[in-house]
């Protein structure tokens, strides 16, 4: 970890994911636990939600409600005044477990999935972005692309930025006043496409397997590297211009800028992602240290 501050903002979780800084709070989800909490910046967790079927993504809606992926079952939940309705059922559209999210100022979801059974050793199969609107209408707005993980959107509202897992890649597009994607491109390059038919063959040709990330005002993201623990800063096109360590035997699976400022940097470790392993134990942190550019976009 270097010369670098580190902070341990919460312990004792299985995996966290989804962090995000809302109203003067962090919130993450927490896959093994079942659980949403909202973590206060000195420490103290309060759950706010438990998801049977296990929580990822989080976004509010313009009205304050609170949207949870929730992951085995392929539904969009919503929180409103503490009662759970299910915004969107997407189990048509999904190949694999929902995940990560973002949702823009008008309150459309951006949603994407596995595309295959990654914890059951199934074989990588290319996924699709997916949108919901204010109504729970689900349309299929992007297809092929490589594990869609971490996404963003830039302060103007009018880009998608979305990593590729298993492509070495960040992909943009444009988001149309109809919430419609195009322009498709990729932003930055982090090494060239993987190619195989198994998840070990993908993983030896992976130089930076973007997962959760954070997009800062001078439009680097912070991504967390999935398979090499750490996390990394990319400019556009795919320069990586600074790197911070994972906490001796950790990985990092999630980053997200938030604090007073927007120049804290959380990060969400766990010693591996994998459910047969994090979910018997309470292995996983929150840490965070402080960084020079602050948040900008969403989420």
């Amino acid at each position: 970890m270097g010369d670098r501050e580190f902070r341990t903002v919460l312990e004792g979780g299985s995996y966290f994911e989804g962090p995000r800084w809302h109203e003067g709070a962090w919130w993450a989800s927490d896959f093994y636990r079942h659980t949403v909490s909202r973590v206060e910046p000195g420490g103290g967790e309060t759950v706010v939600l438990e998801v049977e079927n296990q929580p990822s993504g989080l976004g509010w809606l313009p009205d304050g409600s609170l949207l949870v992926v929730s992951m085995k079952d392929h539904r969009l939940l919503r929180v409103s005044d503490g009662e759970v309705s299910t915004h969107a059922d997407l189990s048509e559209v999904c190949g694999g477990h929902l995940n990560d999210m973002v949702v823009d100022a008008s309150g459309r979801a951006f949603v994407g999935d596995f595309g295959f059974d990654l914890m059951g050793g199934g074989t990588p199969a290319p996924a699709s972005v997916k949108r919901v609107d204010l109504d729970g209408s689900v349309t299929v707005v992007a297809e092929g692309l490589r594990f869609p993980n971490g996404s963003l959107i830039t302060p103007d509202g009018g880009t998608l930025i979305v990593g590729e897992t298993w492509g070495n890649r960040f992909t943009a597009f444009d988001i149309a006043p109809d919430g419609s994607l195009g322009n498709r491109r990729v932003w930055a390059e982090l090494g060239p496409e993987p190619v195989g038919s198994s998840v070990e063959e993908l993983i030896g040709q992976v130089v930076v397997a973007p997962d959760g990330c954070t997009l800062d005002a001078e439009g680097h993201i912070w991504v967390a590297d999935g398979l090499n623990s750490r996390v990394v800063r990319v400019a556009p096109g795919g320069g990586i211009v600074d790197e911070i360590a994972a906490p001796p035997g950790m990985g990092v699976f999630a980053c997200a800028l938030g604090g007073d400022d927007g120049r804290t940097l959380l990060l969400c470790c766990a010693p591996d992602f994998y459910e047969h392993t994090r979910a018997p134990v309470r292995e996983a942190v929150l840490v965070s240290t402080e960084v020079a550019a602050p948040h900008a976009g969403l989420p």
